[in-house]
């Protein structure tokens, strides 16, 4: 089964029309996308997400964006009443940006809202989906300290070196791979992609953001990870039926409250 495992559908232009959702979704049907887990960056705006979940086959996380400064977490109590709907699956994104946040004050506000966000998890019996840049040991030491380790959680878009990968592994997280791997400069994550065993890996676009090759300069959508797993699949050297059953097992083991028998229609 081919998943999107993260992507924005509510950053998608759906207001563009009437009709553009059902075209976005028909297209990813049509790429043989099965399901769809669509991300939170902000609590303001989760029941607008939260919506795109009465379709067939779509899933919602909640959470707020380590670079969503105005809406980084203080308190639990908000993300713990939330990630009770039925079709939250998961916490985030969260994590942490050092990249493209360089003051040391933010970071430690990011550090609270993240950690906050590993407990309101480990409570809820939910995986927490962290974006991380630049952030390494910070990253992996509050998932450490804050994280449960029987739950644990997903790198997603990873971008980051084999030894984080390896390490994230042991605190039970799932690697997800994004159009990022099909770039002429990826040559460092094509490697580390390569080491990682099947059952360590997903599929993602993080549409509208990184088109994979071919469809570099146009706005990501679901429909184009199938490009981003075919490309996987040659690069881990398996049949591309063989990397969608792997990766499917790897999200719905992960997800739990994601149902394998709703599908996009």
């Amino acid at each position: 089964m081919l998943i999107d495992t993260h992507c924005h559908l509510d950053k998608l232009e759906l207001d563009q029309s009437p009709h553009r959702l059902n075209e976005l979704l028909s297209r990813a049907e049509t790429a043989g996308v099965k399901q769809i887990l669509t991300i939170s960056v902000d609590l303001d705006n989760f029941e607008q997400i939260y919506s795109l979940t009465e379709h067939a086959g779509i899933w919602a996380s909640c959470g707020v964006h380590p670079l969503h400064e105005a809406g980084l977490l203080t308190t639990p109590e908000r993300l713990a009443l939330l990630a009770q709907a039925p079709k939250v699956v998961a916490l985030g994104e969260t994590g942490l940006d050092y990249f493209y946040d360089k003051e040391p004050a933010n970071h430690q506000r990011q550090q609270q809202s993240f950690a906050i966000h590993l407990e309101v998890a480990g409570q809820q019996g939910l995986p927490t989906i962290v974006h991380t840049r630049d952030a390494k040991e910070d990253t992996l030491a509050l998932i450490k300290q804050h994280g449960n380790r029987d739950i644990g959680g997903v790198l997603h878009c990873f971008t980051e070196d084999y030894d984080m990968a390896k390490r994230a592994l042991d605190e039970n997280y799932l690697i997800s791979i994004s159009g990022i791997v099909t770039f002429r400069n990826a040559d460092d994550l094509r490697a580390t992609v390569k080491k990682l065993p099947l059952e360590s890996l997903l599929v993602e676009t993080d549409s509208p953001y990184l088109a994979p090759v071919p469809h570099r300069g146009k706005k990501n959508e679901p429909s184009f990870v199938r490009d981003v797993a075919q490309f996987v699949a040659d690069i881990k050297g398996v049949r591309y039926e063989a990397l969608l059953e792997q990766t499917a097992a790897n999200f719905f083991s992960k997800f739990s409250k994601a149902d394998p028998s709703s599908l996009l229609n």
